[in-house]
């Protein structure tokens, strides 16, 4: 079994990070036009992994309480006791302070905007106490990068930026909610508020309508942007993956609820891809 550490900052299990780094890479994209500068590219990069880290230890801080009594959660470190509390804050502080020492190179408003996107990475995990759907309050977390993107490489934040974390929002509401669906009945009993309750019988007909929203507002900024045909042909590759995914959940197990959870990173890839091969052809 990994180190401890690893398996608190979920070094081990990439996905978050992917699911991170996919929105940040179409803000960079289309802030850009195309490929964005190195060095901006390398500092989101990086950031992604330190902020996704520094994310984990804070969600297991907040749920220090309830993981040992979730199946999938009770042998996380901080429920097992093999890391400490005051471990978790330090490692999730210094972790964000990395990260915030990455941008300094970057422009004023990178810098701001990061003070708000530390409030929400540090707040998202105690929203599962009084918020009905936290999944779109971790959409907006994990969509951050996307203004801020937009502040790196053209030094303002248009409206274009907005309409690309809202896309991102209803994306996160739409993989997160198959991902509390496997854990619908240990939350129940703990009292945990997530999508997957809220929506109830609903779920994955809210799960549809979710990834239909990303998609359109996608589409739609990609025509403002004047994107062509590779990148649309990128958004019907993820339409496709979309309807894999509803299809995946239609039974609502919770071995098959997690694998499309995890098969979203390749929902993201091809939006991604779409997007960076319009950028090439254009260029």
């Amino acid at each position: 079994m990994s180190h401890p550490y690893l398996r608190l900052l979920r070094l081990d299990k990439p996905i978050g990070i992917l699911l991170l780094l996919w929105p940040t890479l179409w803000g960079l994209w289309f802030a850009a036009g195309g490929p964005p500068p190195v060095h901006i590219l390398l500092i989101f990069a990086a950031g992604v992994v330190l902020m996704r880290s520094a994310g984990c230890a804070i969600n297991d801080y907040a749920d220090r309480d309830f993981d040992a009594h979730v199946e999938r959660t009770r042998l996380r470190p901080l429920a097992t006791g093999e890391v400490s509390r005051k471990e978790a804050l330090l490692l999730a502080g210094g972790l964000a302070l990395l990260a915030f020492l990455l941008i300094l190179p970057l422009n004023r408003l990178v810098i701001l905007l990061s003070v708000p996107a530390l409030f929400l990475a540090a707040s998202y995990p105690f929203t599962k106490r009084f918020f009905a759907i936290p999944q779109a309050y971790l959409g907006i977390a994990f969509g951050f990068g996307i203004p801020m993107a937009y502040a790196a490489v053209r030094g303002e934040v248009p409206a274009e930026a907005w309409l690309l974390l809202l896309a991102n929002l209803f994306w996160s509401v739409a993989y997160d909610t198959e991902y509390a669906m496997v854990d619908r009945p240990d939350d129940l009993k703990i009292g945990i508020r997530t999508s997957a309750i809220t929506f109830g019988r609903f779920d994955l007909a809210a799960v549809g309508l979710c990834y239909a929203a990303t998609l359109g507002l996608l589409g739609y900024a990609g025509w403002q942007a004047g994107s062509g045909l590779a990148f649309h042909g990128g958004l019907v590759a993820a339409a496709g993956i979309a309807l894999y995914h509803l299809w995946l959940i239609r039974e609502r197990e919770r071995a098959a609820c997690f694998k499309a959870f995890l098969h979203n990173t390749w929902f993201g890839f091809a939006v991604f891809a779409g997007l960076a091969l319009d950028g090439l052809i254009r260029a």
